[in-house]
Parts: structure tokens; C-alpha cells; sequence
């Protein structure tokens, strides 16, 4: 791993011109590798739990179809918003100060949520799951946002590396979440799953206030909203947008089809979701490697996996004109078809991010990185509640099979944009970096002869 350049003597050869052998990890970047993956895995597996038995326990406590699509997409919103603010703040707040309080807000609301069966049936459940799960998606939002940021700066030159690597940990708390939420469910009841994975995720608070490295920054006068200024990073927006659609569409609608369907358990659905998040795991590290590698290869990934993405959703359902009949078998191959492709598609996302930042002219450090780290995390949570109102609200109306053909649809529409895009300049922290260097000494130059 490259350690972070701040950290690192300038002179007057690039990184690309050096002939030293790697540098070793130093002891902030281990402990920062630990922090974020203890980060990723606690808190993806609270998340994941919902999708096994929730869906199903909220309908028995009055809500419809398209409410509990609403209760997923209300903690989409909360986090988008999160995202934004927080990640313009983070220098102001504090990387290290925003994580451990999200942490510590998070488990707060996982608790609490698993005590709401013993609140009345109808409008107070509802009332209330709308609101711990909305609190929860702020804290969650600090997590992540600075977990990504941090990243970002202490391993500035290996971000999708990096990135594929503590993928394996959220892959695996997505993986765990739902066959342990739904075991827990069936075996202890409602309030154990809740109880149980709140109470992990509190004990990430003074594990990661002790080994957490404090990172001081400067505050940025960039402008959040000249991003959007760059029709690529609307590109790159668009592909997240779509794969969050698909996996909170996933979250709020695959277990009533399963147990509805194939008179499956809840047990058994949550087995079938590792169908989803075992190939997204494996896949993600080797695909950061390879595109940190090859940078040039991060639009051909995005572009690949978008079209895969859509052929797995159509035939998740599968799709009704297709004429093909309803089989266990085929959802599970599709699900795992579409964790990989998910792989393909989301890891080379963030890098890109950064490259066309930096190409706008953004400084290099933790403010940009917290700014494009809550854009990420915004346009994620955008797809979060897309994913969960619109699927609901198509399944509930018309079937489970057309909700699937929507989003892949919403996933093939991404797969032109990016193919335009192939057609400009590449960039990547790698590659931009002896540019910079030609303009510092050009203005020495001058400022010399000045």
C-alpha cells in the first residue's frame, strides 16, 4: 500500500520514476484498515437483518406493501441528507469525532427497533419505525461518510484496492445479516436479532475510539455543487443510483416473493440472499486491484457490469414477456449473477469520483474526500428509496416480475453514458499526479524570475 503523501518528503522525482522497492504498511494505516473494516461489517449486518423477516412482521402490524417500501426509503432519505451535510462538514466535526457518534447512534436505534413489537398495531408501529429508522440513517450516514474519507487520505494512490478489500467485510455482514437475523427470528422472536447485533455494533464504539488514528485537516472553500458541473461525474452518479435502486428494490421485496412463491421460511430466505453477497465479496477485492492497476479499465467494468446487472434482474423475475416460469433455482443463479455484477460496477465508482474531482481543480485532502464521499453516499441513499417506494409500489399494484424488469431497465439505461464517456481523457490520482508536479515547478519558475 502507498502511504499517504503528506506523510512523504517531496523532491524532484515522481512516484512513477522511483526504483525503491514498496513501502510496509505504517501502524496508522493497519489501524485504519481495522477501524474501517470493523466499521463495515458491524454496521452492514445490523442493516441486513431487516430483509429476511421484517417485510412480512410489519404487514402482520398493519402496514401495506407499499408503507413498508416507505420505511426502507425514509432511512435512504435521512442518509442522503446525512450524507451531504456531513460529508461538506467532516473537517468542521471531525473525521474520527463523526464516526465513533455514528457508531454509537446506530446501535442506540438497532436496539430500540427491535423493541417495537410491544408498541400497539397500526399507525403508532408504523409512526415509530419511520423515526428510529430515520435517526439511524443519519448515524450511519457519519460512518460511512468518514470511513470512506479516511480512506481516501491515508491511502490516496490504492483507493479501489483498498476499497475491494473492505468490501470482503461488508460483504460478509450482508452475507451473515440475513441467515442470522432470520435463524435469530425463528428461534428467539422479534427482539433478539435487534437486540443482539445493537449490542455488537455498541462495542465498535470503544474499540474504534482506541485504535481510530485522529487525521487533522484543513477546511476547503471548494463548492460542493460544481461537481455537478462535470457531465462525467453525473455519468458515475447514474450508475450508483442504479445499483442501490436494485439492492434496496432486493431488500423490500425479495423475501415476500420467496416465502409467497416457494413457501419458503424465513430462514431459508435469508440463505438465499447469500446467494447475492457471496460473489459480490469474493469479486470486489480482485476487481479494486485490477482496476488500480489499470485505471483505464474502470469505465469498461462499469459499462460491463451495468448490462450484466440488467440481464440478472430480468431474470430475477423473471421478466414476463420472456414467458419463462417462476424457479428457485433461477432466482438464486440470478441473485449470485447479480452480486458479481454488482462488483464490477460499484468498486471502480469512488476512484473516479476522486480522478474527476481532482480534474475540476479540487484540492487534495480530507475536505475534498469527505465532499465526494457524501456525494456518493447521497446518490446511494437516492437509490435506496427509489429501490424500495417504486419496486413496492409496482409489486404491490401489478407483480413482483415487472418491478424486476423495471430496475432492469433503470440499469441497462446507464450502459450508453458510460460508453460516451470512454471517449475522454482517463484520469487517475496515478496519472494526474506529474502533471501537478510540471505546474508547481512552472510556478516556481516564475515566481523566481519575478
Amino acid at each position: 500500500m502507498d502511504p499517504d503523501p503528506d506523510l512523504q518528503q517531496t523532491d524532484n522525482h515522481t512516484p512513477a520514476e522511483s526504483t525503491d522497492p514498496p513501502p510496509r504498511m505504517t501502524r496508522q494505516q493497519i489501524l485504519t484498515l481495522i477501524s474501517m473494516a470493523s466499521v463495515n461489517f458491524s454496521s452492514m449486518i445490523c442493516y441486513s437483518i431487516l430483509g429476511p423477516f421484517f417485510p412480512n412482521e410489519a404487514v402482520k402490524k398493519g402496514a401495506s406493501q407499499t408503507v413498508v417500501g416507505l420505511i426502507f426509503g425514509c432511512y435512504a432519505v435521512c442518509n442522503l441528507f446525512g450524507s451531504l451535510i456531513l460529508g461538506r462538514y467532516i473537517v468542521q466535526i471531525g473525521a474520527k469525532f463523526m464516526l465513533v457518534m455514528g457508531l454509537f447512534v446506530s446501535s442506540g436505534c438497532t436496539i430500540m427497533f427491535g423493541l417495537l413489537d410491544r408498541v400497539p398495531d397500526g399507525p403508532v408501529f408504523i409512526a415509530l419505525c419511520f423515526i428510529v429508522r430515520s435517526i439511524d440513517a443519519v448515524g450511519f450516514a457519519g460512518a460511512m461518510t468518514s470511513t470512506v474519507a479516511m480512506m481516501g487520505k491515508i491511502f490516496p494512490n490504492n483507493v479501489a484496492t483498498v476499497l475491494g478489500s473492505l468490501e470482503i467485510f461488508t460483504g460478509l455482514g450482508l452475507i451473515l445479516g440475513p441467515p442470522v437475523g432470520g435463524w435469530a427470528y425463528q428461534s428467539f422472536g422479534y427482539e433478539v436479532p435487534f437486540l443482539l447485533l445493537g449490542c455488537l455494533l455498541l462495542i465498535m464504539v470503544p474499540f474504534n475510539i482506541y485504535i481510530l488514528p485522529s487525521i487533522d485537516a484543513n477546511p476547503s472553500k471548494d463548492s460542493f455543487f460544481r461537481l455537478f458541473t462535470k457531465v462525467k461525474i453525473i455519468l458515475i452518479c447514474y450508475v450508483i443510483f442504479t445499483l442501490s435502486a436494485g439492492l434496496g428494490f432486493l431488500d423490500a421485496t425479495l423475501s415476500l416473493f420467496a416465502i409467497e412463491t416457494f413457501g419458503l421460511s424465513t430462514g431459508y430466505v435469508g440463505l438465499i440472499m447469500l446467494g447475492l453477497s457471496l460473489p459480490y465479496c469474493l469479486a470486489s477485492p480482485l476487481i479494486g486491484y485490477f482496476t488500480d492497476k489499470y485505471p483505464a479499465t474502470r469505465s469498461w467494468f462499469m459499462v460491463s457490469g451495468g448490462v450484466a446487472t440488467a440481464l440478472g434482474f430480468c431474470l430475477l423475475g423473471p421478466a414476463p414477456f420472456l414467458h419463462i416460469p417462476n424457479q428457485l433455482w433461477l432466482v438464486i443463479a440470478m441473485l449470485g449473477f447479480i452480486g458479481f455484477s454488482l462488483g464490477m460496477t460499484t468498486i471502480p465508482t469512488f476512484p473516479e469520483l476522486i480522478a474527476c474531482a481532482r480534474e475540476e481543480g479540487y484540492e487534495e485532502g480530507l475536505s475534498t474526500l469527505g465532499m465526494v464521499s457524501g456525494l456518493f453516499g447521497a446518490v446511494w441513499s437516492m437509490g435506496m428509496f427509489y429501490g424500495p417506494v417504486v419496486g413496492g409500489l409496482i409489486t404491490q399494484h401489478l407483480n413482483f416480475h415487472w418491478a424486476a424488469t423495471v430496475q432492469a431497465g433503470l440499469a441497462f439505461l446507464g450502459r450508453p453514458g458510460r460508453k460516451s464517456s470512454d471517449r475522454r481523457k482517463h484520469s487517475s490520482p496515478d496519472r494526474m499526479k506529474p502533471q501537478r508536479h510540471v505546474d508547481r515547478q512552472t510556478t516556481y519558475r516564475t515566481m523566481h524570475k519575478l
